[in-house]
């Protein structure tokens, strides 16, 4: 039996709260982004949180943060596989009549509502290409994926966007 000084693990916790201090927001943001729903992202870093707690003191040297992220995009690859439905509407959303594309507000809503009718791979291939910057070929790893996958599903996103609103298309380069 391995004995743990309590000393060490007082420190592995302040450790992993200072470290989740720092950087909740940003992995908030990054999940919301991944599932498109506020409480769904909530649950989703909550979780990955957990995970990340259970094996803190054999990641908390090398690259926690890579190491949360990757939970995370597994997870809601997961959740997805488990959940997998489509959602059908009657017809596009309409942009409102008065919509100034110079409007940086305006842009953000309808990318907002554009983003809401992706798929949730979709919404996670774009989080990861454009959110968080990563490469093809880091994308696909973190969603266990092939890098052609990852490739088909940033163009169909990019083209559903457009689809759904046309104002867009200059902004996501499609146009």
């Amino acid at each position: 039996m391995v004995e743990v000084d309590v000393g060490d693990r007082e420190r592995d916790r302040a450790e992993f709260s200072a470290f989740v201090q720092r950087r909740q927001h940003r992995l908030l943001r990054a999940a919301y982004l991944i599932v498109g729903d506020e409480r769904l992202a909530e649950d989703l870093l909550q979780n990955a949180l957990i995970k990340l707690a259970d094996r803190w003191s054999r990641v908390r040297d090398g690259n926690p943060e890579a190491y949360l992220r990757t939970i995370l995009y597994r997870d809601a690859v997961s959740w997805w596989r488990r959940h997998r439905r489509e959602r059908l509407v009657a017809a596009p959303p309409e942009p409102p009549a008065d919509a100034d594309p110079a409007d940086r507000v305006t842009l953000q809503l309808l990318f907002a509502r554009a983003l809401a009718a992706l798929t949730p791979k979709q919404r996670a291939v774009l989080a990861l290409r454009y959110f968080e910057d990563r490469s093809e070929r880091e994308a696909a790893e973190i969603l266990g994926v092939s890098v052609g996958t990852v490739k088909s599903q940033t163009n169909a996103a990019l083209r559903r966007i457009v689809e759904l609103s046309p104002d867009l298309a200059e902004a996501v380069g499609h146009a």
